[in-house]
């Protein structure tokens, strides 16, 4: 009897307890009132209006201090234009702490009036061009909706790849059967074709190693006329020329010939 009367009086003990802290849960002073955002360390927010950012999650947050669901926050955070990351915490009595990654966008993703846009990542997020400011300089990309990380690796190999020539990638596309091209920043266009064609993973590079062998015989004999190179032939490459009357010449990578 005396044990079961010590374990009734525990239970009693338990109970008011747990009671006495649901109602303290519920007293009005922790209601949540403040919801302060912040840029993440190294950044500032310049897309985000915090204002109404505060008005739409105040009306969506359900719960107090102790019964709000931070991950339900960061959901709402992270569904917001411009929003790639959120980070929520509690601030003893009755506030929020909200630390926002925003987008920083690298490029445009199928034109400049596709309302979509792509951060360094390869990540795609709705944005437009009007947003950015004027100085922005974006790449443009193409390519299939679930392609953006692929598009971002192939862009920065790219780029790796010509910077002998001094020049940097303008624009970049990546079809449907993933052959690939891209414009440079001194006017020219490179064809690329698929690497699947291939067992060997090193076709690409092989085939700019013999561009860039080969490129100074093209240059003595066509000096700046070359508008356009393609790289999808497996033992040479083509140019083209700007000029009306001579269209495209063969350079051969096993020869070292040059073939009108």
């Amino acid at each position: 009897m005396q044990k079961l009367s010590r374990f009734l009086m525990r239970c009693f003990v338990l109970m008011v307890v747990i009671g006495l802290l649901v109602w303290l849960g519920q007293r009005p002073v922790f209601t949540l009132k403040q919801i302060q955002i912040e840029p993440v360390a190294g950044q500032t927010l310049k897309h985000i209006n915090k204002a109404m950012v505060k008005r739409q999650i105040a009306e969506t947050v359900q719960g107090n201090f102790f019964s709000v669901r931070l991950e339900d926050v960061k959901r709402g955070f992270e569904s917001m234009p411009w929003v790639r990351h959120a980070n929520v915490r509690r601030v003893w009595p009755n506030g929020l702490i909200v630390s926002i990654e925003e987008q920083q966008a690298f490029g445009t993703w199928d034109g400049s009036d596709s309302n979509t846009l792509i951060n360094k990542y390869g990540e795609l997020f709705a944005g437009r061009v009007s947003e950015i400011g004027d100085g922005a300089r974006l790449i443009d990309f193409h390519g299939p909706d679930d392609a953006g990380k692929e598009v971002m690796s192939l862009y920065e190999k790219a780029n790796n790849w010509f910077k002998p020539w001094g020049a940097e990638v303008t624009s970049l596309a990546l079809t449907e059967r993933y052959a690939w091209h891209i414009k440079l920043s001194n006017g020219m266009k490179v064809e690329f074709g698929r690497d699947e064609e291939s067992s060997d993973k090193n076709l690409t590079e092989e085939r700019v190693a013999r561009l860039f062998k080969y490129w100074p015989q093209v240059q003595e004999k066509w000096a700046n006329r070359i508008d356009a190179v393609d790289l999808r032939y497996a033992n040479g490459f083509a140019v083209h020329l700007a000029s009306a009357s001579l269209k495209k010449n063969d350079v051969d990578g096993k020869k070292s010939e040059l073939k009108q």
